[in-house]
């Protein structure tokens, strides 16, 4: 069985690639490629292509999602489901396209020589570690193993731990809520302690290696002199900026500048010393100024953020982060279910969401919040679908089916690259269903229904495991428990104790409410 889809590569109002696609994108490229070793001022480089070949591959890549397995209804008879995107472009749109690829800290120069522009020829590059996690979570939820693929993510270059950053996925703009932008700055400033340099031109240079495992914080000069008095652990604009593309999965500078421009609004950080050249060409955009004439340094709020000065309150014994002595908090309040309750409010706050996909990447389960999340979105999808008066276009019922078929290759079928611990009779009958012909448009609408119940059952069964064993584990840890007391964590639990059936539905409901209708 062959399912197939097309579609244009989606643009977002700022006219960039949705971040998604563009992720995609860049792997496919990424796994085109022979990343050979290439000469670099007198010696080899490894895992590294021409500007050539990279624009070469962008005219036409393919790649294709296969997983086979026996019949449900025949076991020596083997059934292949494949799942095939193209991309295609002229050859300047792939230089931009690499462009973007440069500029949102995906790719560098093999020389590590900064440039601003993507030459068409005569230059090596190589990916950066944030290029390398990009890639390798493709990979693992796409079954890829090529060696020389394999050998570039077992390699010592992987170090990046990047915070992975939610998206609004009609405008695919990045969330600001207050909580997210806070969980940021705390890894914006070090989760490891401060990254103090002595000196002020080793805190302002242009390296572009600084930040290579995301744990690091923003370079920090110990003491910069500023006017007439001298300001301790201070930053420049272009330092923040700069950790917040390499770091994060941010994917151009204008989105480091609205991230940037919010640890002002929300009085973490201030400006020591203004740019005034900046303010007077962008007087709109004052507030955050991403130059290196810029200097910043923590507010009084900021530091009690980053645990740099204590606190007024203070966490209970156990270190669970809940706040003593309040109505709501006490284990007699907690009821039997309560962990079931927990994870609803985790996926409902996308903070919590953010810091909880950490911990299960840290506990090697992350592809059940991921498969969990992309449920959310295929739902939203189906349900736009379904509630249209007029027929369906056919074109939108492919594509849905095509990214059920991904998601099921992923996360589904025996032996699949994120094969998630569900029931044997529920992976028989997805098995069933997804190996079955689709027929004419009709069975293909269908069968979008077959599936979507399928896969909302998969979905409640991954939610109960992340709730039995996932929660537990990730509010014990003492990382999380400012976050969680800042959250009024336990008593936002309490308030759904009474509900009559505290289920997944609930989170998703509020999921599918901020996804909008996603069409991916």
């Amino acid at each position: 069985m062959h399912q197939t889809s097309s579609r244009l590569l989606r643009m977002t109002d700022e006219e960039r690639p949705f971040t998604r696609d563009f992720k995609d994108l860049f792997s496919t490229l990424m796994v085109s490629l022979p990343l050979s070793p290439h000469r670099v001022r007198f010696r080899n480089v490894d895992f590294t292509f021409t500007s050539e070949e990279a624009i070469n591959n962008l005219g036409s890549l393919k790649f294709s999602q296969s997983n086979r397995m026996p019949d449900p209804k025949d076991p020596s008879r083997i059934v292949t489901t494949t799942t095939t995107t193209t991309f295609s472009m002229a050859r300047e749109m792939a230089r931009s396209v690499c462009q973007r690829f440069m500029d949102a800290r995906f790719i560098e120069p093999a020389d590590l020589k900064p440039v601003n522009l993507f030459p068409l020829k005569h230059a090596i590059w190589q990916l950066t570690p944030k290029g390398i996690n990009v890639l390798q979570h493709f990979c693992q939820r796409n079954g890829i193993t090529q060696p020389h693929v394999m050998s570039l993510i077992a390699s010592s270059r992987n170090t990046m731990q990047l915070v992975t950053l939610e998206r609004d996925s009609v405008t695919d703009k990045l969330s600001h809520d207050r909580a997210t932008i806070e969980v940021i700055f705390r890894r914006f400033v070090g989760q490891e302690g401060p990254n103090i340099s002595t000196s002020v031109s080793s805190s302002d240079s242009d390296s572009i290696n600084d930040y290579y495992n995301g744990l690091v914080g923003v370079k920090m000069a110990r003491d910069r002199k500023v006017s007439d008095r001298t300001v301790h652990n201070t930053f420049t604009g272009k330092a923040t900026v700069d950790w917040l593309v390499d770091c994060c999965t941010t994917v151009d500078k204008r989105e480091a500048y609205e991230i940037g421009s919010s640890f002002v609004q929300l009085g973490l950080i201030h400006c020591v010393l203004e740019d005034k050249s900046y303010v007077q060409q962008h007087p709109r955009e004052a507030s955050f100024q991403p130059t290196r004439q810029a200097v910043y340094a923590l507010t009084d709020k900021g530091q009690r953020l980053a645990g740099w000065v204590t606190r007024d309150q203070s966490f209970d014994s156990n270190g669970s982060g809940k706040i003593g002595n309040q109505p709501g908090s006490s284990r007699a309040d907690v009821p039997r279910e309560t962990n079931t309750n927990r994870l609803t409010v985790i996926l409902s706050d996308a903070a919590l969401r953010l810091l909880f996909r950490e911990h299960l990447r840290d506990t090697h389960c992350e592809e059940n919040l991921s498969f969990y999340l992309d449920v959310v979105e295929f739902t939203s999808t189906f349900r736009a679908i379904a509630r249209k008066n007029e027929p369906p276009r056919i074109d939108t019922v492919r594509e849905t089916l095509a990214a059920a078929y991904g998601l099921y290759n992923a996360f589904l079928a025996p032996g699949s690259p994120c094969e998630l611990n569900i029931d044997h009779q529920l992976r028989n009958s997805l098995a069933s269903r997804m190996t079955r012909a689709v027929g004419d448009d009709q069975g293909m609408i269908t069968s979008l229904r077959e599936v979507a119940d399928l896969f909302d059952e998969a979905q409640n069964q991954v939610f109960k495991l992340m709730a039995s064993d996932s929660v537990p584990k990730f509010l014990k840890e003492p990382r999380y428990a400012t976050v969680l007391r800042e959250h009024d964590f336990e008593n936002a639990v309490a308030s759904n104790q009474y509900a009559p059936h505290i289920t997944s539905e609930r989170a998703i409901s509020k999921l599918v409410r901020y996804a909008g209708s996603r069409e991916r």
